[in-house]
């Protein structure tokens, strides 16, 4: 749950920024509807990231969308980098351009990060987002592109955690577009445009290994929000498309951008909590919580969702306490999961004072079962936790409400962060030596692999850089 603490301030991110200029041809309308949802994507996202990395991406970002025609300028364009676990760069009108640290992660070279940028610059130029809004008001399109802990009925018209790929729905047409108008924009920049069929390849690889790891067969993840064509027939397309460009413009910079994300956060940012096995660890709330084995742990910056076999799921949120007491959080916690207020049982957990309900309603799916388990976390600050399971198999996840509770000092000192290392490969290094120091406890090749486009033939040399996730 990304900076729980943070959900006592909201209204500050709520202020209306500033407005950027507007790139040549776009709206005051499309400007105010960007400068209007910049707020609401940074609370959404884990906010922007600031410092070298960060003024690295704005850079590249603000390098390529001058290449977009009509006159554009670097400082039309307000570029961010997310502080974000998930795999996504998108674009909103008024010339706003997004790209998580995650993603940033998985590039190679400074030319891939360029044509990520150059996509979504291109659905700026190209009034994409227009076109869209004229379907649907930029509030809907946002709320569209949210997850949601489960199908049911119950859960469904309330929860609203943002999970996985976001973009702003864009069509299949579109996407080709852009991808198109992006190797333009690379090569115009001077960058090779084989980083195209690179950049996509990468992501194709990673979304397939997400997939594997959570159980799905390895299958792409609704081809990227079914918007996006799927990976391999983009791969393909683009690579004809940089094939058929004659053109000497070769540059990569990998150096630079190895330089760049050397050290960076990866996964979760341990400020905000991280998920660490089967459970999640908040040392700045002294909060942990376990899953049974099986579960497959988010963290958001709405809420730490968990999802279990057999559609077992949990939702743990923060809820403001200082106006308000555990029975009226109940309350409103029940009327945003779509049903009425339910008797609540006054009981302590770990030590901890709380409140549980439940209830039994029909959905999509079939007869569910659900839990509401609210804690006194601090004067300041409430937790809800919703455990929802088909009728009859709520025992299945009710382990997680039992294991809330509050971590100790040596506990909190001991939670530490992923971050990307960027090393030399030595004389005796190995593809499996490598891929041994990284910080997991499973598939370790496949994620060093994935992490560095490499295939499992292939021959490193000494001296070559390669990344790593390690434990700091």
């Amino acid at each position: 749950m990304k900076n729980l603490v943070r959900t006592l301030a909201l209204s500050a991110l709520l202020a209306a920024p500033v407005l950027a200029q507007a790139p040549p041809g776009l709206t005051e309308s499309e400007r105010r509807s960007g400068a209007q949802a910049h707020p609401q994507i940074l609370q959404q996202f884990g906010g922007a990231m600031s410092g070298p990395v960060a003024d690295y991406v704005r850079g590249v970002g603000q390098k390529i969308a001058v290449q977009s025609g009509g006159g554009a300028r670097a400082t039309d364009y307000t570029v961010t980098l997310l502080n974000s676990n998930v795999n996504n760069a998108f674009a909103i009108p008024g010339g706003y351009v997004y790209i998580t640290r995650q993603l940033l992660a998985l590039m190679n070279d400074e030319a891939e990060l360029a044509f990520v940028m150059g996509h979504e610059v291109a659905h700026v130029a190209a009034r994409h987002g227009q076109k869209r809004q004229n379907r649907a008001a930029l509030s809907n399109v946002l709320a569209g592109v949210a997850g949601v802990l489960t199908g049911s009925d119950l859960i469904g018209r309330g929860a609203g955690v943002v999970a996985g790929l976001t973009t702003l729905g864009y069509s299949r047409d579109q996407e080709r577009q852009a991808d198109s108008l992006g190797v333009r924009y690379l090569v115009n920049a001077g960058y090779d445009p084989d980083a195209a069929t690179d950049s996509l390849a990468a992501l194709g690889a990673q979304t397939a290994l997400e997939a594997r790891l959570k159980g799905q067969g390895g299958a792409e993840p609704s081809k990227w929000l079914s918007t996006h064509p799927p990976s391999g027939e983009r791969v393909a397309r683009m690579r004809s498309e940089a094939q058929a460009i004659r053109t000497s413009s070769r540059t990569l910079n990998r150096d630079a951008f190895l330089n760049a994300i050397d050290g960076m956060i990866y996964d979760d940012d341990p400020a905000e909590g991280v998920v660490v096995g089967n459970g999640f660890r908040h040392g700045g709330l002294a909060l942990a919580l376990d899953a049974p084995r099986g579960f497959a742990i988010a963290n958001s910056p709405q809420a730490v969702t968990g999802s279990g076999p057999g559609n077992l799921k949990f939702d743990l949120r923060a809820a403001d306490a200082r106006a308000a007491d555990l029975n009226s959080i109940a309350g409103a916690r029940w009327q945003q999961l779509g049903v009425s207020a339910q008797p609540m049982r006054a009981t302590r957990i770990n030590g901890v004072e709380a409140l549980e309900g439940s209830i039994r309603a029909g959905s999509q799916a079939g007869p569910v079962e659900a839990t509401l388990t609210v804690y006194r976390w601090s004067p300041q600050l409430a937790l809800t936790l919703v455990s929802i399971a088909p009728q009859g198999q709520l025992a299945g996840v009710a382990p997680v409400a039992a294991s809330v509770r509050r971590l100790g000092p040596q506990d909190i000192a001991s939670i530490r962060s992923r971050r990307i290392q960027v090393v030399r490969v030595g004389a005796n290094d190995t593809l499996q030596s490598l891929a041994n120091r990284m910080a997991y406890d499973d598939d370790k090749m496949a994620r060093f692999l994935t992490l560095n486009q490499l295939e499992a033939s292939a021959r490193l040399k000494a001296g070559d850089r390669v990344k790593l996730v390690t434990l700091r």
